[in-house]
């Protein structure tokens, strides 16, 4: 490539760079969500570091960008399209994949050092982008919320034991919460309160269950969907996807010739090629799924093993006696809960423990004083 031709290339680089901007800019003007807003904006922050990158380096080779830019013009397509959003963050991936394409053979041609390692790190972002369209595109789904909140759990705790001690947690916060609001609007009135906490406990595993299940099942199929399509890009470049593996294990910091050789082993063996690079892209392997009929009964299970803690006190007792057992024996699990927690954070029992006490303490009084002022109105 002479000067004149990188000049040109790194020019039409920051014009898509831009393009990019804008995109990403008209979608968080788009959103109602805010999270998703600020989603947007930070990839857009991100893009507009790419383009002052490509900016510095045409100064450095005596040359400036564009007056204007039109990139690809997708900007404008998705800024006018009324598509849903899982619609628009699958035309956005199949962008920035072409996007991808183009820079890594950019890497093959270009003989500047310099230039490499600034298209280096944009290639290691847009992969970034990738990891964080697909987390979108899961939350954009039915049962959105539920489903990307129970997926976050899941990865942070990696395991059935993470999804039973959440499940334990949420059912004990939420009946706590059901039983002393009944207790104070009914003063512990045990037929009451053990018809509302069984209810709500029913209501609460099922949820959870449901939502498990159905998590498990998104984060499987997203992991399946990004396994075909790696398929199809190796399929139809083949060279490209040696490349783009190649660049994973550079960015890992692998001697380039090291990575070249991997990764054209790896190719010889096309399932775990894929698999390989699906892994790198969304930070998940296959034995990392987790069953949906395993979480789903762990987290029925477990949210109704913690739901019926507050309530068993009411199968005795009624009135204030009823009531004061509940709260001994629900901030006794709540530390136990909290502890638990300890086993898959980094935080010690004790600590951990005692916040959740404190938290569940806080809960109860609130819901308490609430049903007390409930039942005066009634």
């Amino acid at each position: 490539m002479t000067p004149e031709e990188l000049i040109k290339t790194l020019q039409d680089d920051w014009a898509l760079e831009m393009d990019g901007v804008d995109m990403y800019d008209a979608l968080a003007q788009r959103q109602s969500i805010p999270e998703r807003k600020a989603i947007f904006k930070r990839l857009s922050a991100i893009e507009q570091g790419h383009a002052d990158g490509w900016a510095k380096r045409l100064e450095a080779l005596g040359a400036k960008p564009p007056a204007t830019h039109g990139g690809h013009g997708h900007a404008v397509r998705l800024d006018e399209s009324h598509e849903g959003m899982q619609a628009v963050i699958l035309a956005i991936q199949e962008e920035e994949r072409r996007d991808v394409v183009a820079y890594l053979k950019q890497l093959r041609e270009i003989d500047d050092d310099e230039t490499k390692g600034v298209l280096r790190q944009v290639v290691l972002d847009e992969f970034s982008h990738a990891h964080v369209l697909s987390r979108l595109y899961a939350e954009s789904g039915d049962r959105s919320t539920l489903n990307f909140l129970i997926s976050r759990q899941r990865q942070q705790t990696g395991s059935w034991i993470g999804d039973a001690i959440y499940g334990v947690n949420d059912g004990l916060g939420a009946i706590f919460g059901i039983v002393s609001g009944v207790s104070g609007a009914t003063l512990g009135k045990s037929s009451v309160v053990l018809l509302a906490g069984v209810a709500g406990m029913i209501a609460s595993a099922l949820s959870m269950g449901s939502g498990a299940y159905l998590a498990a099942k998104s984060e499987r199929e997203i992991y399946e969907a990004e396994l075909i399509r790696e398929q199809k890009a190796f399929e139809e470049h083949p060279d490209v996807a040696i490349e783009e593996m190649a660049i994973f294990y550079q960015l890992k910091g692998v001697p380039e010739e090291d990575a070249h050789r991997i990764a054209e082993l790896l190719a010889l063996h096309p399932s775990q090629f894929l698999r390989t690079m699906a892994a790198e892209k969304l930070n998940l392997t296959e034995d990392a799924l987790s069953n949906p009929i395993t979480s789903a009964i762990t987290g029925s299970v477990s949210t109704a093993v913690g739901a019926i803690i507050p309530i068993i006190p009411f199968f005795f007792m009624s009135g204030l006696p009823a009531v004061i057992a509940a709260a001994i024996i629900s901030m006794a699990a709540h530390f136990g809960v909290g502890a638990a927690k300890s086993l898959v954070t980094v935080r010690s029992w004790w600590s951990s423990g005692l916040e959740m006490t404190l938290v569940g303490a806080a809960e109860g009084i609130v819901t308490y004083v609430i049903g007390i002022g409930l039942g005066h109105l009634a």
